[in-house]
């Protein structure tokens, strides 16, 4: 075993065994909607190790901004750096750095089988994206934010208000490009890697954006220690090792 592979399982086993000196309990996290599929795997490898379990609500960044704000306990949230731009939000975390968990660029997509339309430029994407009848993405969203920076800088951002066909989930937004209710689904590259989709590519880097998702203990929380120990698994070895399988780049 190289020296690289050692550190590796060294530092998870570290993570671990401070596990086993927390009691386990039940912990409440928010995480942004966009990466509940590596967040579900983690969260069962954590359980296992740990003890812990984990109960997630999923949602978008406003979402998780009124769940912050609900006054619904909560012990952690991993979500995107959006939502800590919401003053509110932010006081009922804990003071102190939040580290960089996972972040991921924005990609295009159409059903699969479909051809693949240009988007090598930023002049070739505005111009297929002005072609297409209409996009699934999900507007009210960090990368929906993302987006709307992004299609003012193509300067179609009215253009593409009008094309746009909401959804409320990450997953509808698979389903709308596979039942050809929308010709291209535009939004972070983790969430369309699916069967039913064929990416087209990555936005071209001149204008490519990153959904960055940070963690957090809740200011309220009653099991810090636990909290905290989650945070260092998902961004231990193990942790990163999922995310990077699932279309992301840790930390």
């Amino acid at each position: 075993m190289g020296k690289a592979s050692i550190s590796s399982v060294l530092g998870v086993s570290l993570v671990l065994s401070g596990m086993t000196t927390v009691q386990a309990g039940e912990l409440q996290v928010i995480a942004g909607g966009g990466i509940a599929v590596p967040f579900k795997e983690i969260a069962s490898q954590f359980e296992a190790s740990s003890g812990h379990r984990i109960h997630v609500r999923f949602g978008t960044a406003p979402e998780l901004i009124k769940m912050a704000t609900s006054g619904v306990p909560f012990d952690l949230g991993v979500v995107p750096r959006d939502v800590m731009q919401d003053a509110a939000a932010r006081a009922q975390f804990a003071s102190g750095p939040m580290p960089d968990v996972a972040r991921v660029g924005i990609a295009v997509a159409v059903r699969a089988g479909a051809p693949k339309p240009d988007i090598s430029t930023p002049e070739a994407l505005k111009q297929t994206l002005l072609k297409a009848r209409s996009i699934a993405s999900i507007p009210a969203s960090a990368t929906g934010a993302q987006l709307s920076q992004i299609y003012e800088q193509l300067g179609i951002a009215e253009a593409m208000r009008a094309k746009t066909k909401a959804q409320p989930t990450p997953g509808r937004i698979i389903e709308a490009v596979a039942s050809g209710e929308a010709d291209l689904a535009v939004f972070t590259a983790n969430v369309l890697t699916d069967s039913r989709a064929d990416i087209v590519g990555a936005l071209p880097r001149e204008i490519q954006r990153e959904v960055v998702y940070v963690a957090g203990v809740a200011a309220s929380s009653t099991d810090a220690a636990a909290a905290q120990a989650f945070i260092a698994y998902s961004r231990s070895g193990a942790g990163a090792a999922v995310f990077k399988a699932k279309g992301l780049t840790p930390g």
